[in-house]
């Protein structure tokens, strides 16, 4: 990292003044008397973790090296360019392959505790079964002990979107049964290699955006849908989506009770799930419109936090869907109820819904199937400030309504917020000494923060947080379009990094 001579001191002067007027800004939901309150880590629980996350497709790049098998998504964007907004992919992204230590050493500067990244399952496995790939082993291997020689704790997730191409060549990937043995398999080396140092696990990341992207619109490897939803060669909207969900549900729940028989007694760990969701508002006061905003939760959250909870699809979904939503047996159940220590929540934005009077036959797929219209106005005012992401609006507020809301309907389990964050247009014409100046992202985590932090004082468990992501990488869809990062990595010089001004306010609100 570099920083400009003579920066250091309007930096400083930026930080106070920004954290004097934070909460008169972008929505600000704290109350007045937190101005003369110090806001900062000491206010959370002592054993709260604060960390900063990303993937292994987004930031690792060496996709073509040291052994590493194609993945879904290094085959989506080559095949279907022109999904991803740039046309780029993430065969280099932040090139975190060969960066980890000065990274890492970046980490620990800015004074985070955590660190939050999946491994990519080819990289382990080429074939996604079979014969492993040592150096892929040697690479985590590194990357958990400097974490840890660093005093940062690793938070690992198995599955973060990026299937091997070879499972979804083979037998359809998630729209077969077979891939639960093979993710369990997959589960059971990475436990028994990395278990001795990593004691918390998240089983998959966003079941809900890997289906519904996948394989409802098509916008998200590997691209299938419908041709009534979206331009895809192969699909169906109005099964897949719910039957890769269910089987990604199976394997999650077969690593979890192969953890907790084979190896949590000795290693000691923790392992859970990450499920995201828009919190949602009625649009109106009608009961119809209540009904809706609570029907949509099922439909995003429920469809995940059920099944693992009470072992069973919520009843809407049941009911809207009927014999589309697969059935559990009576032993899927059984090991789904409970299967995790913790509860993974990615929040970023909230949504009206309303009442949808619509119910075709025909042409069905997840989102019809829901009877709910989302939208950000109501009365001719957005939800939230509007962001670079049409669908990210600033809403600081629902993530206390959401955190009330799983402690009343899940029976308060500990929560880790795994992602919050925000992006920016990745303007190439904005030098990197004013492209650091992210004022709003520092309104962004603040605001945020103060919700949760009240949500704690109401009662809910929470035991850390992360924001997204710890540097600009690869957005998916987005590609290089936005950046969400607290680290700025210069894209058009080298990958360099450079903190912006979220990382120092973060760096400040950690070491008090």
């Amino acid at each position: 990292m570099r920083v400009e001579g003579g920066r250091g001191f309007r930096l400083c002067v930026f930080l106070v003044a920004t954290a004097t007027t934070l909460t008169a800004v972008a929505g600000g939901d704290a109350k007045p008397s937190h101005f003369s309150v110090p806001f900062n880590r000491t206010l959370f629980p002592s054993d709260f973790l604060f960390g900063a996350g990303s993937a292994a497709y987004q930031s690792e790049g060496a996709a073509n090296i040291d052994g590493r098998g194609p993945s879904i998504w290094d085959t989506f964007t080559k095949q279907h360019p022109g999904k991803i907004s740039d046309q780029s992919t993430g065969a280099v992204a932040d090139d975190f392959y060969h960066r980890y230590k000065s990274d890492i050493q970046l980490m620990k500067k800015i004074g985070l505790d955590s660190f939050r990244f999946s491994i990519s399952w080819s990289r382990i496995f080429p074939e996604g079964k079979g014969k492993v790939n040592e150096l892929g082993v040697k690479f985590y291997n590194n990357v958990i002990n400097e974490l840890l020689a660093n005093g940062l704790t690793p938070f690992i997730t198995l599955f973060h979107w990026d299937l091997p191409q070879a499972l979804e060549d083979e037998y359809g990937g998630f729209r077969s049964p077979k891939v639960v043995r093979d993710f369990q398999e997959y589960a059971n080396f990475c436990f028994k290699t990395f278990g001795d140092r990593v004691k918390n696990w998240v089983t998959l990341n966003e079941p809900y955006s890997f289906s519904v992207n996948g394989y409802n619109s098509g916008t998200y490897a590997p691209g299938r849908c419908s041709n009534y939803v979206g331009k895809c060669s192969a699909g169906d909207s109005s099964t897949e989506p719910y039957l890769v969900a269910h089987h990604l549900l199976l394997s999650h729940a077969a690593a979890v009770k192969l953890y907790k028989t084979k190896f949590q007694a000795t290693q000691k760990g923790k392992i859970g799930i990450t499920i995201v969701t828009i919190w949602f508002e009625p649009k109106s006061e009608t009961m119809v419109d209540h009904a809706a905003a609570n029907r949509a939760l099922d439909f995003f959250f429920g469809w995940y936090a059920d099944p693992i909870t009470y072992g069973d699809y919520p009843k809407s979904m049941r009911s809207y869907v009927g014999d589309r939503l697969p059935k559990f047996t009576k032993a899927e159940s059984e090991m789904l109820k409970g299967s995790y220590d913790f509860l993974g929540v990615n929040y970023y934005t909230t949504y009206y819904a309303e009442n949808s009077l619509s119910a075709s036959t025909v042409n069905r797929s997840y989102t019809s199937d829901m009877r709910v219209t989302l939208s950000t106005k109501r009365n001719g005012l957005y939800v939230g400030t509007p962001t670079a992401l049409n669908w990210l609006y600033i809403a600081p507020k629902g993530i206390y309504q959401l955190m009330m809301y799983v402690k009343d309907k899940y029976q308060n389990p500990p929560i880790y917020i795994t992602e919050n964050g925000v992006a920016e247009l990745n303007n190439a014409s904005k030098p990197v000494q004013e492209a650091i100046k992210d004022s709003m992202r520092i309104r962004y985590h603040d605001n945020h923060l103060r919700n949760l932090l009240q949500a704690i004082k109401d009662g809910v468990n929470v035991k850390g947080y992360y924001a997204w992501s710890f540097f600009d990488d690869f957005e998916w869809d987005a590609g290089y379009t936005v950046r969400f990062g607290i680290t700025y990595v210069d894209f058009k010089d080298n990958l360099k990094r450079f903190m912006k001004y979220s990382a120092y306010w973060l760096k400040m609100f950690l070491l008090h």
